[in-house]
């Protein structure tokens, strides 16, 4: 992962939040047995905070002006997207 771009880094984020979410999808049934509390902390941990981390990566490669602006766009774009998503289910979810 040494020669990987910020901007690659940020889509390996984005790869990595939606495998979790792919996982926690295919758990369901172990985590409605867990209170709200943990479940809202799991899904802040688990899906908000590897989306926070691509975004922060994506804008770093803009900044940095690295090689693929597109990527970095799409890093940004992307894992802002999935991370908004993440937190307005866990504001707005009983």
């Amino acid at each position: 992962m040494k020669n990987l771009s910020l901007a690659a880094r940020s889509m390996l984020f984005l790869g990595l939040s939606i495998l979790i979410l792919i996982v926690a999808t295919l758990a369901e049934s172990s985590l409605g047995v867990m209170s709200l509390a943990v479940q809202r902390i799991v899904t802040l941990l688990g899906f908000v905070l590897p989306a926070g981390v691509g975004c922060a990566l994506g804008v770093l490669s803009w900044v940095r002006k690295e090689g693929h602006p597109w990527l970095a766009s799409a890093g940004v774009i992307l894992n802002g997207l999935f991370a908004a998503f993440h937190i307005m289910i866990v504001l707005f979810a009983g």
